[in-house]
């Protein structure tokens, strides 16, 4: 069953707030760290690298937990539970510039290790909770 974000938490998709994002590691703790996402045809959409802790544990287990506070009222959030859909390098190392442009104002990613490949997670909302409620 997918969940969508209520109109009352909509901006938070289109701001740059970062997003906690939890998954499960495979000695069965949690791993939580910020991301930048983006959204998109209902999806939310988070960038690695190919290889790192993050990538390996999506792979093992797509269960995901995002929590979304609100920059300007951290009060405010959204918590989106879902799971990994799809996970692919294609334009994978586009949209991780299109992420920077949205967070830190660049052109190109500053970050990038050499040699590394970059990876999008393409994650479908299955439970949101919007606090307040709207």
């Amino acid at each position: 069953m997918d969940a969508t974000i209520p109109d009352s938490h909509a901006d938070l998709l289109d701001k740059p707030a970062f997003a906690h994002m939890a998954c499960h590691l495979k000695d069965g703790s949690i791993l939580c760290n910020p991301v930048w996402f983006t959204h998109r045809g209902g999806l939310l959409v988070v960038n690695s690298a190919v290889g790192r802790l993050k990538d390996r544990a999506l792979r093992r287990n797509p269960t995901v937990t995002l929590c979304i506070s609100d920059p300007d009222n951290p009060y405010r959030y959204l918590e989106i539970r879902g799971r990994v859909e799809t996970i692919t390098t294609e334009g994978a190392e586009t949209e991780i510039d299109q992420l920077a442009s949205h967070y830190l104002g660049v052109d190109r990613y500053p970050h990038r290790r050499q040699g590394e490949m970059r990876v999008s997670y393409r994650i479908r909302p299955e439970r949101v909770v919007a606090f307040p409620k709207g």
